[in-house]
Formats: structure tokens, C-alpha cells, sequence
């Protein structure tokens, strides 16, 4: 590509992410979106928290592995029981943390 059709293409997906983004407060409140997919939206954090954690914990050294030997697997699965069972934040951390250590230390 020369130089040209790169900064054409630095602008243009400038644009088409300002306007896409944009969108929502140039229309203000003329559009409002129904209350079905407002309550839906409110999973859209947690959704892609776990699109981008999940895939992470599924594969150990570089393989898709389900199983006791993948000890990032075993850590989240902790982390997450802790979190359920007492709903603390920075408690889920340090068990998940402390689990993974203990488990690659014991290896």
C-alpha cells in the first residue's frame, strides 16, 4: 500500500468510530431504546469480561485443556466460588492469585 491509501484508511476508520460513537449523543433524545434491550444492555459488561477471561482460562500452554492440569482453569473455578459465596471483589482476586501460585509451586 503507499502512503496515500494508508492515511485514507486511517481516516476513514477515524470517521466511521467518531460517528458510530457519536451517534447515540448527536440524536440526544429523539431516540430512546426500548426497555427490553435496555435491561439487556446491562449484561453487556459482563459478557465481554468473560469473552476475553474465558478463552484465557480454557487453554494451558497453549492448548485447549479441561482438566486438573490446567491450574489457571482450577484458580478461576476457586476465585469464582469464593466470589459467589461471599461477594468480595478483592477477596475473589487474592484467592484466585493464591491458588494459581500454590498450584504452580506444588508442580
Amino acid at each position: 500500500m503507499s502512503h496515500g491509501q494508508i492515511w485514507i484508511a486511517l481516516i476513514g476508520m477515524a470517521v466511521v468510530t467518531i460517528v458510530t460513537r457519536a451517534l447515540f449523543l448527536m440524536a440526544g433524545e429523539h431516540v430512546s431504546l426500548p426497555d427490553r434491550l435496555q435491561r439487556a444492555l446491562r449484561y453487556a459488561p459482563a459478557a465481554a469480561l468473560a469473552a476475553i477471561i474465558l478463552p484465557d482460562l480454557m487453554t494451558w500452554q497453549g492448548h485447549f485443556t479441561v482438566g486438573l492440569e490446567n491450574y489457571k482453569l482450577i484458580a478461576g473455578v476457586a476465585a469464582a466460588a469464593f466470589y459467589l459465596a461471599t461477594r468480595k471483589m478483592l477477596g475473589m482476586i487474592a484467592v484466585g492469585m493464591a491458588v494459581y501460585t500454590a498450584l504452580r509451586l506444588l508442580a
